[in-house]
């Protein structure tokens, strides 16, 4: 599943840049969790800025293209924002979600891990959602 881990690794680094690019505190959780033969991963941080794509792209920027980098390789994407402050920007990717029938069967989650980044925290952080 090389291509798997790939999207994985893309994903996550795209999504913990904009953490460390847009979140003033820098701080997030990262949450894997494995979906049949494919992951979900969710980076949770205190800030209520949505993510967007900009308008214009311009092709000399170095930045600006994680979000279109994230709908081409994700079976689906998403944010979830939280009533306390706070957003989950979420992503799902692996084999049988790429196909046109989506996941079969019921979704059989098991939580692969959990990692805090930033600095000492300061003030507490949104809760993680479960899938």
């Amino acid at each position: 599943m090389p291509e798997l881990s790939d999207a994985v690794e893309l994903g996550v680094t795209e999504l913990l840049a904009n953490v460390v690019r847009h979140v003033p505190d820098r701080r997030c959780a990262l949450l894997l969790l494995r979906e049949g033969t494919g992951v979900r991963v969710e980076v949770t941080d205190g800030s209520d800025e949505l993510p967007h794509t900009p308008e214009a792209s311009d092709p000399e920027a170095e930045h600006g293209r994680g979000l279109f980098l994230l709908d081409a390789m994700a079976y689906k994407w998403g944010v979830s924002l939280w009533s306390g402050g706070g957003k989950t920007v979420w992503f799902e990717c692996g084999d049988e979600l790429y196909g046109d029938q989506g996941p079969s069967g019921p979704p059989h989650s098991s939580y692969l891990t959990r990692w805090e980044c930033g600095p000492p925290r300061t003030t507490s952080t949104p809760p993680v959602p479960s899938s």
